[in-house]
């Protein structure tokens, strides 16, 4: 009996994770170059939601991008959120390695954010201490973002602890160029 009851539980918290394999994407176009995507300005709008599902927390986000290199990406985010804490500000500092995988460093973040890039998508992983209603947590995030074309990228971030996702985030990125704004008032590039 002792048996089945493990056997059943190991069953049910591999259900509540989530496994993405990247290397479905890697055929797949626009061909996602995150040190491009990423440099200059844009703008973001996102949801979190809870482990039911329900939007617990709604965000926009500011982003600058400027390399600093050929493989080094300085990025600043100023969060925006609805619900409690108004303003937060992050700059991480990304660089693409040798293997073509990517490495990431915040102040926020315990140790180095790793990522890599599969075809049209790319998927980040790291740890920080996540305040909530006045706690903070150790969590770990496991990003993914698609490239939809130049100007748009959609990002899923499953928050987990223990291993087990208790929060995702949706958040739509759209890039802020003189192309995209001109087409965005109705004139041609």
């Amino acid at each position: 009996m002792r048996q089945w009851l493990i056997i059943g539980l190991v069953l049910l918290l591999n259900g509540c994770g989530i496994s993405i394999q990247g290397n479905q994407y890697e055929q797949q176009t626009p061909k996602f170059d995150l040190m491009e995507f990423f440099n200059g300005e844009m703008k973001g709008w996102g949801i979190v939601q809870d482990r039911s599902g329900n939007v617990i927390q709604q965000f926009t986000v500011d982003l600058l991008g400027e390399m600093s290199d050929d493989s080094t990406l300085v990025l600043s985010e100023t969060f925006r959120y609805q619900l409690g804490q108004s303003v937060q500000r992050r700059q991480w500092v990304i660089t693409k390695q040798l293997d073509n995988s990517f490495r990431g460093n915040a102040d926020d973040i315990i140790g180095n954010a790793n990522g890599k890039v599969f075809g049209s998508a790319a998927t980040w992983q790291y740890e920080m201490n996540l305040p909530v209603a006045g706690s903070t947590y150790h969590v770990t995030f496991d990003d993914w973002m698609w490239q939809f074309d130049d100007g748009a990228v959609i990002n899923r971030s499953y928050i987990k602890k223990f291993g087990l996702v208790f929060a995702e985030v949706t958040l739509f990125f759209q890039k802020n160029n003189d192309c995209t704004n001109a087409k965005g008032a109705g004139e041609s590039c």
